[in-house]
Formats: structure tokens, C-alpha cells, sequence
């Protein structure tokens, strides 16, 4: 008999061992930078997420809490425009007490109680802000008052029973939605990070089958230029195309294709050799690398500079734009 569920159980991981395996062996190829903007007019800096919204690629900043920005502009610089809103009060989330006091006081001394931190459209011009602090998402209609989604109740129970949102500043980092507004990612970003999915059915959000998409732990090795100190793995935002997920992996340096089913990798590609050059270097040993929008075309990638000056006296939000894969962001499934 245990012979008999030792080889059922083989049988059932084996697929997954041999892909992830696969996902690791591949050599991560290195995207090409195309063009570098730094963003005039984001008053409090801080670009921690955007999305491209109809004609337009619009950005969020953590210590805003009621605009956000449409950037515009050819070579060179850019303009972030505000469009101001105001967010009704946020629901109770089911947080602990102390991690909700934490961000509270956070929120009084730096600015952005609310702490957006990630940004994403559907196809009816929909914008959606994930707060961070809340672990709530906020919709700005195109034609009416923004308003928070109702989320499952056990959206944070669940996710905190797979070692999720288990520590202050390590929430939600990141928001993806189909075009049809009916499927939503949200990425946890570290200690355990992971990415949780919502469907929703007559105008009501829940999770089928469970909210928590995929969970881990474990560590990375920065880019040598960083140190290579290992640090946590995490998300720092998640991008949806064509019928997968994409996600910023900050400490690492790269973006990475996984399945809408599990979660699980199948391809990764890195940015480190762009974004680490001498003129580029941040005085810090983490990453900075916030928003992530996937096209058919390239990558865009917003850099959250934290008030740091670059090695080239840069003190601006940065946006980045890459080209896609030589194969496309589909090649090697």
C-alpha cells in the first residue's frame, strides 16, 4: 500500500519538479534598454506603480492619496499631470491591530496613508489602486465616485494562513486585471511573497477554489553590483498578457512569465546589466524597480526612488522602457 501512494504521489509532483527545473536551467536572456525618462511634476516623487490606460500610461505614487498621473512626453523628460480624486473611507481588511497601527503612524510622518502601491485598467477605462496599508483596492470609474471593491473576507485570513501579510511593509505590492475586468491578481511582496486571484461574478468579487494563487519563501542573491548579499524574494508588481502573469522581481533584477493555474515560472529575463551601470547606481544595496506594464512591444518599469540621487545626480522618478524578448514575451513555453 505505501509503495502503491509512494508512486501516485511521484506521479503528481513529477510534472511540477520537471518544469520548474526546466524554468531554472533556461539561461536568463537580458532585455535591451530602449529609452530612459525621468518624470517631472510627481510633487512627492515616489513612482510605485502605473498602467497604460486607453491612450496613455498612467502612475500612482505611495505618498499621494488622492491623484494619480498621466504621464506624457516624447524623448527625454516627462510630465506626470495630476488628477485628483477623493477616497471615501477604507474597509476593515481583518489585519492584526499592530500591523494596522504601524501603517497608520507611517502614514502621519512620511505621507500617503493610504500607501498605493500598485496600479492596473480594463478595457472600459477602469482604473484600480491597490493600497498597501489598507490591503484594499480602490476603483476609479470612468463615470462615477471612486469606490472600494467589496474583497472576499477570506481573502487575508487565507493569505495569512499560507505565511502571507504577516509583517508591516510586507503587503500588497501589486495589482493585475484582465481586459474584461472579471479576473484580479494581487502579489504579496515578501516574507512569504506570493499572488492571490479574485473572479468576479454578477458585480460580486470572490475567490473559486481559494484566494492563494502560489506562496514561497526562500532567498535571492542580488546582482554582484548590489553585493550579491541573498535577500527575500519578493514581487514588487504583476502585470497581465496574453493569458499570463507577469511579475517584477525587484531584488533580482528580472521579469518573469508564470501560468494563470499555479503561479508556477516558466520563463524569466533580466534588466540587471541596463539598470545597473555606474551613472545609474542608487546609493543603496536594493532594488528600486516598482511598476511593471507588459506589451506585445517591450516592458515598461517605474523606478521608486525613495528621495535617492543616482550616481549622475538624478533625483527625479524614472521610467523605463525595454524591448521585448529577440522571441517575444511567448517564446519557450
Amino acid at each position: 500500500m505505501r509503495r502503491a501512494l509512494y508512486a501516485l504521489l511521484l506521479l503528481a509532483v513529477s510534472p511540477l519538479v520537471a518544469a520548474a527545473s526546466q524554468a531554472m536551467a533556461q539561461p536568463e536572456e537580458s532585455l535591451k534598454l530602449v529609452s530612459e525618462h525621468p518624470v517631472d511634476g510627481m510633487s512627492a516623487g515616489n513612482l510605485s506603480g502605473f498602467a497604460w490606460c486607453g491612450d496613455a500610461l498612467w502612475a500612482v505614487s505611495d505618498r499621494d492619496d488622492g491623484r494619480i498621473y498621466r504621464l506624457s512626453g516624447g524623448e527625454g523628460v516627462w510630465q506626470a499631470e495630476p488628477e485628483l480624486f477623493t477616497a471615501p473611507p477604507a474597509p476593515d481588511s481583518g489585519l492584526p491591530w499592530g500591523i494596522r497601527m504601524r501603517a497608520w503612524a507611517t502614514g502621519l510622518v512620511r505621507g500617503g496613508s493610504l500607501d498605493f502601491e500598485g496600479m492596473t485598467c480594463d478595457s472600459n477605462g477602469n482604473r484600480y489602486l491597490v493600497s498597501e496599508a489598507k490591503v484594499a483596492v480602490l476603483q476609479l470609474p470612468v463615470a462615477a465616485d471612486p469606490e472600494w471593491l467589496r474583497l472576499p473576507e477570506s481573502l487575508v485570513r487565507q493569505a495569512r494562513g499560507s505565511g502571507m501579510l504577516l509583517h508591516f511593509n510586507a503587503l500588497l505590492e501589486g495589482i493585475a486585471i484582465d481586459p474584461a475586468g472579471e479576473r484580479m491578481w494581487l502579489a504579496a511582496e515578501r516574507q512569504r511573497r506570493g499572488l492571490l486571484v479574485l473572479h468576479k461574478k454578477n458585480s460580486v468579487w470572490g475567490c473559486t477554489g481559494g484566494c492563494v494563487l502560489l506562496s514561497e519563501s526562500g532567498k535571492v542573491p542580488a546582482p554582484e553590483k548590489l553585493g550579491g548579499k541573498p535577500q527575500p524574494k519578493d514581487f514588487s508588481d504583476v502585470s497581465y498578457y496574453a493569458e499570463k502573469l507577469f511579475t517584477l522581481e525587484r531584488q533580482a533584477h528580472r521579469i518573469c512569465r508564470r501560468t494563470l493555474s499555479n503561479g508556477e515560472v516558466e520563463r524569466c529575463w533580466s534588466f540587471a546589466d541596463q539598470v545597473l551601470t555606474d551613472a545609474r547606481r542608487y546609493p543603496s544595496t536594493f532594488g528600486r524597480v516598482e511598476a511593471l506594464q507588459i506589451d506585445e512591444q517591450g516592458a515598461w518599469l517605474g523606478v521608486d526612488n525613495g528621495g535617492l540621487v543616482r550616481a549622475d545626480g538624478e533625483s527625479r522618478p524614472i521610467v523605463w522602457r525595454f524591448a521585448a524578448p529577440k522571441d517575444g514575451w511567448e517564446h519557450g513555453k
